[in-house]
């Protein structure tokens, strides 16, 4: 299987999409700072995850949901979780 996931910086609250196959193995990185890209936005919290079969489906799903129609799906489908935060 390989994810793609969604994580919020706890410090700017902006969001940062990836994938990976080992879902708990990269947000272990990402806390840690091993990640250049979140490197200073750290503490990061995973927001929401999908698994794919095939890691070019996941490629695909991470591409959309860096647009803009992505980021808009991502908060109407965690709209009350955002709202808490």
């Amino acid at each position: 299987m390989t994810y793609v996931y969604v994580l919020r910086s706890q410090k700017d609250h902006n969001f940062y999409v990836g994938y990976t196959v080992d879902l708990r193995g990269r947000m272990s990185a990402h806390n840690k700072g091993r990640v250049e890209s979140t490197r200073f936005r750290r503490p990061l919290e995973l927001l929401y995850y999908e698994a794919c079969r095939r890691e070019s489906d996941a490629l695909r799903r991470e591409k959309y949901l860096k647009t803009a129609y992505g980021k808009r799906y991502i908060r109407n489908r965690l709209v009350d979780d955002l709202h808490e935060m």
